[in-house]
């Protein structure tokens, strides 16, 4: 059967045997060029020998160079001009640093925008604790595990046609049945009913999207994200915290006890580097932290372990924080060890963004770095945001100093 197969290599139509007989043409030119060149050493010999070796070595260039496109046109359409960039970018990318990515929300996927382009050996640790909007609704009604953030990390690390990463983010208006929705939520929600498990379910939507890296989410445990309050109050639910208004004493997740995914443990194993945020300090980066282990993990881990630091603080979360209360609230949540490194914002927020953000009663986080210093933490002060319509953090410029870090400090271990 299998040399039944091999046969239709030559049925006709097929754009293949010409160049391969090309090809093996061009392999017997060669040979016969060196063999003239080696039993008749005479100039006019040599110069015939030599003319032949070149004839034969285009011939085998041309054939092999047909060969490829012949099948590059059929297995990757329309994109065979991309194939020596992909093949170089792949090649590249898989000798950069490990890095394990801590967070969720919008502070997570766009520093992983800039990660993938210097590595793609990115693990991103990914909070389960949302349950506002879609991903309330889609855990409520199929007792799944939210899959929001999840699917902002997914999008941001693809490598897939950039259609496929409108279409997961695309969300359905309001007034319908699937208002509110994003597409990307309702497929990870369908695969995890078709797989059985939310895991897998993220392995298959990672192929589909072809990512650089991969996603994990911090534990597979239904939990639920606590605050208690400096009032002795308490708000249950990751969307109602920042809405509660109230000082933030402690925060916890429930059911206490809750398992680390045994691929987050591992990627933090690994790691070469542990990134935390950037994101919401209570709700996004500190549910992973709580999570058993992982913070433990993280600690021990020899890799170099980096905060980066809100620019603008939150209302209901961070309200009055310096860089050095953020840090702080970490530790006293964890254990001492969590960040040896602290990046902070030093560039001005333009006065125009300062005045929309005030009516929002978020300001400028604090780079109170002396502080941060007594607290045996490191500091990276850069101009890393993008105040173009928003404060954000500039993805290519926080990328570029996370790697440069990482080399500098692997260079003098290396001269150590």
């Amino acid at each position: 059967m299998r040399i039944l197969k091999a046969f239709k290599w030559l049925y006709p139509g097929m754009w293949v045997k010409r160049w391969v007989f090309l090809t093996t043409f061009g392999i017997i030119l060669i040979s016969m060029g060196f063999v003239m060149a080696i039993q008749e050493p005479s100039p006019t010999n040599k110069t015939i020998a030599s003319v032949t070796i070149i004839l034969g070595i285009l011939g085998v260039i041309t054939g092999i160079k047909r060969i490829i496109k012949s099948f590059v046109t059929i297995l990757l359409p329309q994109r065979e001009g991309e194939l020596v960039d992909k093949v170089y970018q792949s090649r590249i990318l898989e000798r950069g640093p490990r890095i394990v990515v801590i967070g969720g929300g919008t502070g997570l996927s766009t520093l992983l925008h800039g990660l993938k382009e210097y590595t793609s050996n990115i693990a991103a640790i990914v909070t389960v604790a949302d349950d506002g909007g879609s991903s309330g609704k889609l855990r409520k009604d199929f007792d799944v595990l939210p899959p929001g953030d999840i699917r902002n990390c997914l999008v941001a690390l693809a490598d897939a046609e950039p259609l496929m990463g409108k279409l997961f983010q695309f969300r359905f208006e309001e007034g319908t049945e699937l208002g509110g929705h994003s597409f990307g939520n309702l497929f990870i929600t369908a695969m995890t009913k078709v797989t059985g498990d939310f895991d897998a379910a993220i392995k298959e939507s990672s192929k589909v999207l072809a990512i650089r890296g991969s996603v994990i989410p911090s534990t597979l445990n239904k939990v639920m994200l606590v605050a208690q309050h400096t009032d002795g109050s308490e708000t249950v639910g990751e969307s109602r915290i920042p809405v509660a208004k109230k000082p933030i004493r402690r925060i916890c997740l429930r059911p206490q006890g809750c398992r680390p995914t045994a691929e987050a443990v591992d990627a933090i194993r690994k790691a070469d580097a542990i990134v935390l945020g950037p994101g919401s300090l209570y709700t996004s980066i500190m549910p992973n932290l709580l999570v058993e282990k992982i913070s433990r993990e993280i600690a021990s881990s020899k890799a170099v372990k980096i905060y980066v630091c809100n620019v603008m603080t939150q209302k209901g979360e961070t309200d009055n924080f310096k860089a050095s209360d953020h840090l702080r609230a970490i530790v006293e949540h964890t254990v001492p060890g969590i960040a040896n490194y602290c990046i902070l914002n030093t560039a001005k927020i333009p006065d125009s963004l300062l005045k929309k953000y005030k009516d929002e009663y978020s300001y400028p986080v604090l780079a109170d770095s002396e502080n941060l210093k007594r607290m045996k933490c490191k500091v990276v002060e850069a101009h890393i945001v993008n105040t173009k319509d928003y404060v954000r953090h500039d993805p290519a410029k926080l990328a570029k100093i996370i790697i440069d870090l990482v080399a500098s400090l692997k260079r003098s271990r290396e001269e150590e």
